[in-house]
């Protein structure tokens, strides 16, 4: 569903058509919703709605390239809950879109019933890179400015090797052939995101990622909605420690750590779903 933004960018919005509570998707930078299998399935309780970052997808770039900071994801936000009708929604955010979903909260708090923030920190994402590495953390910002470098370099290179090696489907099938139904289906739910997530402009993408990566750090103390966080103890783009302390000073949140990656949806897909229900349980009438 084609939706314009109020600067006139022309975003791709979708939803699971999906029924019960309304839930914003503000996923992370150039994920589709394949990412969260069990979240988006068209069985569950909740209606979803998302939409593609500009010029990611089937996206728009805006007419003005500099008009991709967090305040711009949150208006895309905002026209995407006007566009199907939602007043109001929970607000689920991974990894970069952790800085849309709360900077939607604190901008606009009628709008967002409640905040599920995953494998994220509000603001200053460059400076939680790196952890399990041992980068210190006065280098990392710095780290990550000059890594990021290296996106329009590496990322051509993972269509060619989806692409040409055929291979990959044979050894997909061998991997999932002694597993279960559920860890077969979220193998092929990660060979399904990674094409996707192959053919994007690898020189657009820096740009978004290094403009949404430069926000600074947000002040939670003005919520009032209920707030979950999310973390992998094994991330490498984002230090655990930095979402526990953010969870902390947070009233009331409710904060839970999983022995996985930067991955959660797809590594974690029902335990999202799980946590997602809790949250919207914790919800005001």
């Amino acid at each position: 569903m084609p939706v314009r933004s109020p600067d006139g960018t022309l975003v791709s919005a979708w939803s699971n058509g999906g029924s019960g509570t309304p839930v914003l998707l503000c996923n992370g930078l150039g994920a589709s919703p394949a990412a969260w299998p069990a979240v988006v399935a068209r069985t569950g309780a909740v209606h979803v709605v998302t939409w593609d970052h500009r010029g990611l997808g089937a996206s728009e770039r805006p007419r003005d390239p500099g008009r991709v900071q967090v305040e711009d994801h949150v208006a895309d936000a905002r026209a995407v809950l006007d566009a199907f009708g939602l007043d109001s929604a929970v607000v689920v955010g991974w990894s970069l879109g952790v800085n849309v979903a709360f900077e939607l909260a604190l901008e606009d708090p009628a709008r967002v019933r409640g905040v599920l923030a995953v494998a994220g920190v509000p603001g200053g994402s460059f400076s939680s890179l790196f952890a399990p590495m041992g980068v210190p953390r006065r280098l990392r910002a710095v780290a990550g400015r000059h890594g990021s470098r290296l996106l329009p370099l590496v990322g051509p290179l993972l269509p060619l090797l989806l692409d040409s090696a055929q291979p990959w489907q044979p050894l997909l099938s061998l991997a999932t052939a002694s597993r279960s139904t559920e860890e077969t289906a979220r193998l092929r739910s990660l060979a399904t995101v990674v094409r996707e997530f192959a053919g994007h402009d690898w020189r657009w993408f820096r740009h978004l990622a290094v403009a949404v990566a430069g926000h600074a750090p947000l002040d939670l103390s003005p919520l009032r909605c209920p707030v979950t966080f999310l973390a992998g103890r094994y991330d490498v783009l984002v230090d655990v420690a930095d979402v526990r302390s953010t969870a902390r000073a947070v009233p009331g949140a409710r904060y839970r750590e999983f022995a996985a990656s930067h991955f959660l949806p797809l590594e974690q897909p029902e335990a999202m779903l799980e946590e997602l229900r809790l949250l919207t349980g914790r919800v005001p009438v």
